[in-house]
């Protein structure tokens, strides 16, 4: 990765200054607009990679960086840019093959709502055409980008929109995953129209820094009244599948004290979950989110029970220290009940921290534009864990109303979406016009 260094304008004390207009954008209406595509009978929004409405709403979106005065082009994943050049200021330097990108996805689980995802990219292509029409052109290349892919609803594969722009994962690699009705990553990829063989270029692309706003996902920005989160770091997280093994024997004829009972041994281990994890303190967080039990069967004692299990925290060694004294714990009680134990990991991503320097522009911003702030590590994952290690990067949050996402009722209040987006304005001008 290398450094990442914006200096001021030519002749200006300071590059932030208040902006004019920007009461003007219709950020709300876009919003509006583009949770029309995938709009369900549930009253929220469903858009899964490469299905019908995600093809329309990105081909809508292209069209609507065309109108606003925006470049758009797509990659062979389906990521859509929308380009505004700079005037070759930074020509020599690598800059004009570096741009500023701002954006997110706009895939969403089933029946979600209209704000995950779609908020950053609304921001960014609104920004970038604010920007244009108030200043002209930047002198660095600015661009927005609508990536095909974060939430992994459709594939069980995640955030393949940044990986492959970042050629963390080809597609050679995962072009043979299914979704649930037996169609494959690529096979979906080209009847949406992209591909290797399709007439766009490759995803691959550099980057001279990412800058992701979103919504928060969470109730911490709403309940401790703070306008913008500026996000430190993005958790690490390990998933796991345990799996306990008992004996399957009758309710009414098996004495509790020669029971092999499954479910009971799972159930102390998940009370060990919550216990451990009040212990280690904030930020870890652990959780068990789903179990299921065989025979599953009211007057018969479960034979097997089999619950997830899901570690986050900012600091890689905390998580692994968790999930050492969790494991002992289990095995422990496993011991004393007779029971069988198993395990098996799904997922394991390291801990990210952001940018420093940009997270320290985004407080000056804050500051000079009177809103409340906070630093906060991100308990949900996203693109910009992806992009850090590839270029510097940084993530701004906005309140969700009651801390509900992935639901039809997310909301995000005008003023709290606007907030966000003047951060992003500033941040974008500074680095885009910038001497």
């Amino acid at each position: 990765m290398t450094d990442f260094e914006v200096h001021a304008p030519s002749g200006m004390e300071h590059p932030i200054q208040p902006l004019p207009q920007l009461e003007q954008v219709e950020l709300q209406a876009f919003l509006d607009w583009l949770s029309t595509y995938g709009a369900d009978a549930q009253g929220g929004v469903t858009r899964l990679l490469y299905d019908q409405a995600w093809c329309e709403a990105q081909h809508a979106l292209a069209a609507k960086m065309q109108e606003k005065g925006l470049a758009p082009e797509f990659d062979q994943s389906g990521n859509l840019y929308g380009t505004l050049p700079g005037t070759g200021a930074g020509k020599g330097t690598g800059m004009e093959e570096a741009p500023i990108v701002t954006g997110s996805h706009i895939d969403t689980v089933v029946h979600g709502g209209k704000y995950d995802g779609a908020y950053g990219v609304a921001a960014g292509v609104l920004a970038l055409a604010y920007l244009q029409t108030q200043f002209g052109a930047p002198k660095r290349t600015l661009q927005v980008v609508s990536l095909c892919e974060e939430e992994g609803s459709r594939f069980p594969f995640a955030y393949w929109g940044s990986r492959s722009i970042t050629e963390v994962t080809r597609l050679e690699e995962v072009q043979h995953l299914k979704d649930q009705e037996g169609i494959t990553l690529a096979e979906a990829m080209r009847d949406a129209g992209f591909g290797l063989d399709c007439k766009y270029r490759p995803a691959a692309k550099k980057y001279g820094a990412f800058i992701e706003l979103h919504i928060e996902q969470g109730q911490v920005l709403e309940r401790l009244g703070h306008s913008i989160g500026i996000v430190t770091d993005i958790v690490g997280q390990k998933r796991f599948s345990i799996t306990v093994s008992g004996e399957a024997n009758h309710a009414g004829t098996t004495p509790m004290s020669w029971r092999k009972d499954a479910l009971a041994g799972a159930a102390e281990m998940i009370t060990v979950v919550r216990s451990i994890a009040l212990e280690a303190g904030e930020p870890l967080v652990a959780t068990v989110g789903r179990v299921t039990v065989d025979p599953g069967v009211g007057n018969v004692v479960a034979s097997r029970a089999v619950f997830s299990l899901d570690i986050r925290h900012i600091r890689q060694e905390s998580i692994d220290r968790c999930w050492q004294q969790l494991l002992q714990e289990f095995s422990r009680i496993a011991a004393e009940q007779q029971l069988g134990l198993n395990w098996e990991e799904h997922l394991s991503v390291t801990p990210i921290p952001m940018n420093e320097q940009i997270t320290s522009d985004i407080r000056d911003i804050c500051e000079m534009e009177q809103l409340s702030y906070m630093h906060m590590p991100s308990g949900a994952g996203h693109d910009s864990q992806i992009f850090q290690k590839a270029c510097p990067t940084a993530m701004i949050f906005v309140p969700s109303q009651d801390g509900i996402s992935h639901n039809p009722l997310e909301y995000t209040a005008e003023e709290d979406l606007m907030n966000g987006f003047r951060v992003l304005v500033q941040l974008l001008y500074k680095y885009g016009y910038g001497s």
